[in-house]
């Protein structure tokens, strides 16, 4: 029984580890929100920056290769200029450096998957 109570916690625990840094988790909405992101950026709709939908577009969606994921995410934890300039005028991605590289990864892959 106590073996079973065991086995049964390492699953839901491991499920819950793929599950809370899987794309599209509100989780990381929330941690989004709690960001300055959707200051400049909305779901299906260009505010100073481009919409999440534009940025899946431009990358393939959740099929983006992790390179650019991880270049995504450098972005996010850098800030970055020029990829949008059409679309922003020439205004500059504002860096996050608070940010681990885990925590900015998962929120580009929320990003992705819109």
């Amino acid at each position: 029984m106590k073996m079973r109570i065991v086995v049964l916690s390492a699953v839901v625990g491991l499920t819950f580890a793929v599950g809370a840094s899987a794309a599209g988790n509100p989780a990381v909405r929330d941690m989004m929100g709690n960001s300055d992101c959707f200051a400049c950026h909305a779901v299906d709709h260009a505010g100073v920056g481009p919409s999440f939908k534009d940025v899946a577009a431009r990358y393939h969606g959740a099929a983006a290769p992790t390179a650019t994921v991880a270049k995504l995410a450098e972005k996010v934890i850098n800030g970055g200029n020029g990829s949008w300039n059409a679309q922003t005028g020439g205004m500059a991605m504002t860096p996050h450096p608070q940010l681990s590289k885990a925590q900015a990864t998962q929120m580009v892959q929320w990003v992705l998957a819109q």
